[in-house]
């Protein structure tokens, strides 16, 4: 008898045996090699000296050849020779190769305190420096790029603007808003004039004292620099003046008042502290501060600088009067 197979059953027996043969196929087996294989090791950043830098930053380059940074393109001691640039931004071997932001130092990417610590590198031991960690500015995450710009040149260039007592100021009320606004008062220090810099009265890198003010000489105030007849020693001193600061009774930047005081009329600031002057009872009269001839209904007596003038101190009356 002879057997034959429909089209359609043929076509199923095929299948089942190609799903056989699927079925006894192994997956070819990995090699040694691919199985040992192992990530690639980042390539090591070496320097490759500002020559290189100047191939794709031109401008940059240009402009920082003005820059008192470019010094250390030829300075040896620095150990930056022919490498400023690297000098801030680290080693651009890998950064040449890639071209990546991410593959370069960039102080825009960076904290605060770490740009703080990359420019100490080379100012640790300048005068003016000691201490810029821990000055108000650093607490305050205010980093030294905030300020000072290394590639700008010209009227924009930090140098340049920090040679003018107008670009200080300029940069520093770009902050310090508040401040810049008390000169705009009649009675001020001459800042709005550029006759002075803020940094006259403060150091901005670093100070032992609050809100960073300069010491004039060995630990006396700063105000004394410009106001040294204030400063003595005097035969008969006025208390205040050698113990307290100058803003106990002077606004610093800038007072509607005369003489940048604190209040329009004398007399109230100086019976901030005298007005439990002793005398005896039966001197007192109705109206008077004690002593009782000072009797503040009578005009002359609102002003005590009008006697009293050398409210600061006195080489020949105890009383500051001469």
């Amino acid at each position: 008898m002879t057997f034959r197979l429909l089209p359609w059953t043929a076509a199923v027996a095929l299948s089942v045996l190609a799903a056989g043969a699927s079925q006894d196929q192994k997956p070819p087996d990995k090699s040694a090699a691919q199985q040992d294989a192992k990530p690639a090791a980042p390539a090591k950043k070496e320097f490759i000296g500002s020559e290189t830098c100047a191939g794709c930053h031109e401008d940059i380059s240009t402009a920082f050849k003005k820059n008192p940074h470019s010094i250390l393109e030829t300075n040896k001691k620095r150990g930056w020779e022919t490498k400023a640039c690297e000098s801030c931004h680290g080693p651009g071997s890998v950064h040449a190769e890639t071209n990546s932001a991410d593959d370069i130092r960039s102080p825009k990417q960076m904290k605060p305190s770490a740009i703080d610590a990359m420019c100490l590198n080379c100012h640790k031991n300048q005068q003016t420096h000691v201490g810029r960690l821990q000055s108000s500015h650093a607490r305050n995450n205010v980093p030294c790029t905030s300020c000072h710009n290394m590639h700008k040149q010209g009227e924009e260039s930090s140098e340049y603007q920090f040679k003018r007592a107008a670009g200080i100021n300029q940069k520093c009320s770009s902050c310090h808003r508040d401040v810049a606004a008390s000169f705009a008062k009649p009675n001020h220090h001459r800042i709005p004039e550029g006759a002075m810099s803020c940094t006259g009265c403060h150091n901005p890198h670093a100070s032992n004292l609050n809100r960073n003010l300069r010491l004039s000489g060995g630990n006396e105030p700063g105000c004394f620099a410009c106001h040294a007849d204030k400063r003595g020693p005097f035969v008969f001193e006025h208390a205040p003046s050698r113990n307290e600061p100058c803003a106990t009774c002077h606004e610093p930047h800038g007072s509607s008042n005369p003489r940048m005081l604190k209040r329009a009329e004398v007399a109230p600031l100086c019976l901030e502290c005298h007005s439990n002057i002793q005398s005896p009872p039966a001197a007192t009269t109705v109206g008077g501060i004690p002593p009782a001839l000072h009797d503040m209904r009578s005009p002359r007596f609102r002003n005590c600088t009008t006697c009293h003038q050398k409210i600061h101190g006195s080489n020949v009356n105890g009383a500051l009067l001469r």
